[in-house]
């Protein structure tokens, strides 16, 4: 395809930036948009298996304590997710929760699925990891101790996880992820270090993400090619 065609269809202010980081090489600059999209996917896959891990995880844990619907139960009769502090915690949940039982097809993992990964990030904010019994780290049995020089405590898991959640937005709404925010620089680090953290949490969590990614990622591959350009 002609420039001028590709350029038309994706147009002109989106392809600037990758026509500027190209040098005004306006092939590469097609090239560089094709491995944005094909490392956007990639990572796109390797959230989506992470953040079906990570809720899996938390279910898992607060079942025992908290009850086979303890999702529902949480925004219901007092729940643990009712304090006025919590309310738009109360409002997602609540709002999901009625419209599966409105047509009837209400069921805890329908439930658990419909919610965003902002929920599961917020667990480990000051007041949901209060109210879920102060443990929820234990689904991260193999993360590092901590020292005094660094905590692994659960504001830095969050703190990961809203990390996780701001990549997962960005291509979400087809923001390129192979530049500096706010530079038109090739540069790959923000996708090789996010690829890393997500494979560091799901060895926390006892999960081997290589082989669970298997035949999925190539994050590396492409990375290396953007590089190249």
């Amino acid at each position: 395809m002609k420039y001028s065609d590709f350029e038309a269809a994706i147009s002109p202010e989106r392809m600037a930036r990758y026509l500027l980081a190209c040098n005004g090489n306006s092939r590469k600059a097609m090239t560089l948009y094709r491995y944005n999209l094909r490392v956007s996917q990639e990572m796109f896959t390797i959230v989506s298996c992470f953040e079906v891990s990570l809720r899996n995880k938390i279910d898992y844990h607060l079942k025992p304590n908290f009850g086979n619907d303890w999702l529902r139960d949480s925004v219901i009769h007092n729940g643990i997710f009712t304090l006025p502090i919590l309310q738009k915690t109360r409002d997602i949940i609540y709002y999901a929760f009625r419209k599966l039982d409105r047509v009837n097809i209400y069921s805890h993992s329908k439930l658990i699925a419909e919610m965003e990964f902002g929920i599961w990030k917020y667990m480990f904010s000051p007041v949901q990891y209060r109210q879920t019994g102060r443990d929820l780290l234990r689904i991260f049995p193999f993360k590092p101790r901590s020292s005094a020089q660094f905590q692994y405590n659960q504001t830095f898991i969050f703190n990961e996880l809203d990390k996780i959640n701001s990549l997962r937005n960005r291509i979400a709404h087809h923001e390129p992820i192979c530049f500096p925010t706010g530079f038109a620089v090739i540069d790959t680090s923000y996708i090789r270090n996010a690829y890393a953290d997500i494979l560091s949490l799901f060895s926390w969590m006892g999960i081997d993400g290589k082989s669970l990614l298997y035949g999925l990622d190539h994050v590396i591959e492409i990375c290396d090619k953007i590089d190249n350009l």
